[in-house]
């Protein structure tokens, strides 16, 4: 047997109320791609930070190449060729790809100043087998996210990596770049560089890795080889439990129209948007990057702007200029970046879940900590959210966590037309289910949902209805069972519609 890049043997880690790791071993061989899942708070970001020298384990022993080490720090990692690409890119768009895979590192001539030729000269190289022709000045604002990804894999190969951490990398590809990705990869595993890979992304998982490792509640549950694996079994292994189905009944009954849009349209953004949302009805829109889901979503609710068009609210013209009058109007916004727009990282639990409803906590113009601590443990049972307590800071909380307090938010409010932009986005496979239950439970309650998901999976299994965009416009509607992968990336990138428009 192939000697093992990396062993992780009996590793511990706690944290104050927290016990992170609990004898975890793990080794990945050259060449490999080891698949590392689990539940968010299972301990594999844990892990990671002990392999990239983050932080040290309390317990256990790290080989390298059959070497024990102590890793005391990322650089001291990096020097031992472990490299590191994290789920939020650290790109600085404003340099270019050659600054950025050199950062403080670049050729200088004598006195100082920068070789800049040599500098893209050794770039160049690195790009070179993976096929990407774009040249090492060009700025990374100017990229694509799967040239960043790329940019970000060569930065850590420019170290001489050849153990690579790839956390999540697809989470900001549409569709039909993964493919692109995986094609990186596998040039890597020819040249023997081992490769841990985190996904939430079963399919992924069992479409690239060689092995995969399952870790549930800081402990190893199991590894197998994927050929001898089922994708129910890891699931099942990860959270615990079986789980009969991803995705709940479609709705059984449909009833009144809760929101209507004619022909909406904002300049050089989107046109000619059409479409309707009903009681008891979810609607998911689908479409690559670049269809302008995300701007639609946003101007229903104010956040951007409509030129032309109208809309209606349970049959009634309405006019929307701020994301406070569509809110008013029983409207909730559940934007893609949870971190950034969707929640105060930095406040408890309680408050995060109070502060659409701000008036109905407050007596005689002061907030009552105490009535915003109940209503939110009512909130912590019915969405089994993961938390100490309700002062719990959010950004301390899992990914999966976190969604479910936004989601909470706006429960609070009783809204009944949900617009939601990836509503699964960085969860794993058990938030997932509980979140495609929530918003099946808030369907049957008369609320209407308006979801965009880059996952056409998800989007075919939670969807009763699904809108396609291309380009700023609807070019399709297909009720969800009568829905396939391949017609909706047909759809997605225009092919029917060009060649349509082709008399083809």
């Amino acid at each position: 047997m192939t000697a093992p890049l990396l062993e992780v043997i009996g590793v511990y880690k706690s944290f104050p109320g927290t016990q992170a790791l609990r004898d975890v071993s793990f080794e990945l061989l050259p060449g490999e791609v080891h698949a590392l899942m689990g539940e968010n708070g299972a301990g594999k970001s844990t892990l990671m930070h002990i392999i990239s020298g983050v932080y040290l384990p309390d317990a256990g022993e790290i080989r390298i190449e059959g070497h024990p080490v102590v890793l005391r720090g990322p650089r001291q990692a990096q020097d031992m060729g472990i490299g590191m690409v994290f789920q939020e890119l650290s790109l600085a768009p404003g340099l270019s790809i050659a600054e950025n895979v050199f950062p403080n590192r670049a050729p200088t001539r004598l006195g100082g100043a920068i070789a800049w030729g040599e500098l893209y000269r050794r770039t160049r190289d690195l790009l070179s087998p993976f096929e990407i022709n774009i040249a090492p000045q060009t700025l990374v604002r100017d990229l694509s996210v799967t040239a960043r990804q790329i940019v970000e894999i060569v930065k850590a190969l420019s170290l001489n990596a050849r153990i690579l951490l790839l956390d999540e990398p697809t989470s900001a590809l549409p569709p039909n770049e993964v493919e692109r990705l995986f094609d990186v990869i596998r040039r890597l595993k020819a040249r023997g560089i081992g490769i841990v890979y985190i996904s939430h992304r079963i399919p992924e998982v069992m479409n690239i890795a060689d092995r995969v490792t399952v870790l549930r509640d800081g402990q190893k549950v199991a590894t197998h080889d994927i050929a001898a694996v089922t994708p129910d079994r890891i699931i099942e292994e990860m959270v615990g439990r079986k789980i009969t189905d991803l995705y709940p009944e479609r709705a059984a009954e449909i009833g009144a129209e809760l929101l209507r849009a004619e022909g909406l349209g904002r300049e050089n953004v989107f046109s000619d948007i059409s479409f309707s949302l009903r009681r008891g009805e979810i609607v998911g829109i689908a479409g690559l990057m670049g269809a302008r889901r995300s701007d639609l979503l946003r101007a229903l609710v104010g956040v951007g702007r409509i030129d032309t068009g109208r809309i209606f609210i349970e049959g009634k013209p309405v006019r929307i200029t701020s994301p406070e009058q569509a809110f008013g109007m029983g409207m909730a916004y559940l934007p893609e970046e949870r971190k950034t727009d969707g929640l105060f990282l930095k406040m408890p639990l309680r408050q995060n879940v109070s502060v659409t409803s701000l008036r109905d906590f407050a007596r005689m113009g002061l907030m009552s900590a105490r009535k915003e601590a109940a209503v939110t443990r009512t909130f912590v049972n019915r969405l089994r959210i993961r938390t100490p307590d309700v002062e719990q800071i959010v950004g301390r909380l899992s990914g999966g966590n976190q969604q479910k307090v936004m989601f909470s938010k706006w429960l609070v409010r009783q809204s009944r037309i949900l617009i939601i932009d990836e509503p699964t986005k960085g969860v794993d496979v058990g938030a997932k289910v509980e979140i495609h239950t929530l918003l099946r439970e808030l369907t049957r309650q008369g609320a209407g949902v308006l979801f965009v998901s880059s996952e056409f999976p998800e989007i075919i299994g939670l969807a009763d209805r699904i809108l396609i965009m291309y380009e700023g416009r609807i070019v399709g509607e297909i009720p969800a069972e009568q829905a396939t992968e391949q017609s909706l990336m047909l759809l997605s990138s225009g092919y029917q519609v060009e060649t349509q428009s082709a008399g083809v």
